[in-house]
């Protein structure tokens, strides 16, 4: 398979080949994403060792494994297990010296979270070997793992003898629209964009789960083979997923959970009364932790009271899996080929596609033309009072430097969408009532993003500033 976009990510890489210098890079991203395959695709010429860390392995059988790894990267030595990491790196320093060929070899630790367990000594020794021998060398070693915090708090961020050691940090997010596009056309896959985005709301853009995806099914029918058939990849994938990522993973299930029950999101207040949990800093710790993995997002709110920041569910997966799979395991096979056709469902795809248009909030800055333009993206609720009597909120407004508010208004729907007049009334709502609460100078634009344009009638003539359709994803 070749890569198909991480086109950025490739070219950071890449570049690391072309000096004389020692790199360490760190890749972190969340489970099945493709990690793995980009560092193995982009490196593949210069590979040199590769060691996998094996889930709950203890110290013996990670350095068993690690000899194995050595005897078969290099079959002339014969290798023998070490006893701790400082002599397994030993060991690898004299394999690669006495190597020849490979003008700048590459070192991959795969799963590093898992290799690195609890007075195992690996990090430790991984410092030592790095400070005092691979640092001098032209080579380059990859650090990579699904746990993203424990990545970042104990390798990116490292307060010990890897303290400021990374030379290059990837952060590899799951597919954007168009790279999921791109990837199942690679594999003679073809929807239609509105089809394209019914699968991403249920699955994502991870490329494992789009791999299996067959050539000649509809959106519909992909899902009910991946979620809901007998086999089906994504049936009990929701109970493995977090477990392999967190310690303690029911913590995080229940954010999880609550978040999903309300698709405008959450303060952490509401996160606290729904999940019956005192405030402090493990909370935030948990936060971080899931927001670093791509699983939840993030608002301030436009004047950034920070106590009104909202948190919502963005893995599109998850949000699915909490909605549909959960409750209709036991169901009749073909079941979600009804239940796809039901109004609930086009509700529900109506308030995640507004979290999709978050995630391609680039995408819109490019419509506008104003990618160039300092922004800030965030969120506006306001509660009836005595300032401005009537109650709205604003999922998502881009707050422009060049003095200009645009209010994102966000619509998946299987037709051309009509304005009428009760909405017409809760868009000025919006737009008069952000100007009076804020009391802001800049001009307020309305932007709707639909499936396939607006319905030319006097509401959209009066009140809508752009109108683009889904096509600026791809």
């Amino acid at each position: 398979m070749k890569i198909v976009g991480r086109i950025q990510e490739t070219k950071k890489m890449q570049r690391l080949l072309t000096d004389n210098q020692a790199h360490l890079l760190a890749m972190v991203g969340r489970r099945r994403v493709g990690k793995t395959f980009l560092i193995r695709e982009v490196y593949k010429s210069n590979k040199t060792f590769e060691m996998t860390g094996l889930k709950d392995g203890d110290l013996e059988k990670q350095l068993l494994n690690f000899s194995f790894q050595m005897n078969q990267y290099f079959p002339s030595f014969e290798i023998n297990q070490p006893d701790n990491w400082l002599t397994a790196f030993n060991q690898l320093s004299r394999a690669i010296t006495l190597s020849s060929g490979i003008n700048k070899p590459v070192v991959f630790f795969d799963e590093v979270p898992w290799i690195a367990s609890k007075k195992s000594g690996f990090t430790e020794a991984l410092a030592h070997w790095w400070n005092n021998w691979a640092s001098q060398k032209n080579i380059i070693v990859v650090l990579c793992g699904s746990a993203a915090s424990w990545m970042l708090e104990h390798v990116v961020n490292a307060k010990g003898g890897l303290h400021n050691r990374i030379t290059q940090l990837i952060t590899l997010m799951p597919f954007t629209l168009k790279e999921t596009n791109e990837f199942l056309n690679s594999r003679g896959i073809e929807l239609s964009h509105y089809q394209l985005i019914q699968l991403y709301l249920a699955v994502g853009g991870i490329p494992h789960y789009l791999n299996h995806i067959i050539k000649g099914k509809s959106a519909a029918q992909s899902i009910q083979e991946l979620c809901f058939d007998k086999d089906g990849i994504l049936k009990n994938e929701f109970e493995n997923l977090y477990a392999a990522l967190f310690e303690n993973a029911h913590n995080h299930i229940n954010i999880i959970r609550a978040l999903a029950s309300k698709s405008t999101g959450l303060d952490r207040q509401e996160l606290l009364k729904l999940t019956n949990k005192s405030d402090g800093g493990w909370f935030s710790k948990i936060l971080q932790e899931l927001e670093t993995s791509g699983f939840i997002s993030s608002y301030e709110p436009l004047e950034k009271k920070k106590k009104d920041t909202l948190y919502r569910l963005t893995d599109e997966y998850s949000l699915f899996y909490l909605t549909f799979i959960e409750k209709n395991k036991k169901a009749a096979a073909g079941n979600w080929m009804r239940i796809s056709q039901s109004q609930a469902y086009k509700i529900w795809c109506g308030y995640t596609f507004e979290n999709c248009c978050i995630k391609h909030i680039h995408e819109i800055k490019n419509a506008l033309g104003i990618s160039g333009v300092e922004t800030a993206e965030n969120s506006f609720l306001h509660k009836a009072n005595k300032e401005y009597e009537k109650g709205f909120q604003i999922d998502i407004l881009i707050d422009r430097k060049d003095d200009i508010i645009n209010i994102c208004e966000m619509k998946f729907y299987a037709d051309e969408y009509t304005i009428n007049s009760d909405y017409a009334k809760k868009l000025r709502t919006k737009k008069e009532g952000l100007r009076t609460v804020t009391k802001t100078k800049k001009m307020i634009h309305t932007t709707f993003i639909t499936s396939y344009g607006l319905v030319e009638n006097k509401h959209k003539i009066d009140l809508v500033d752009n109108d683009f359709t889904i096509g600026i994803f791809f």
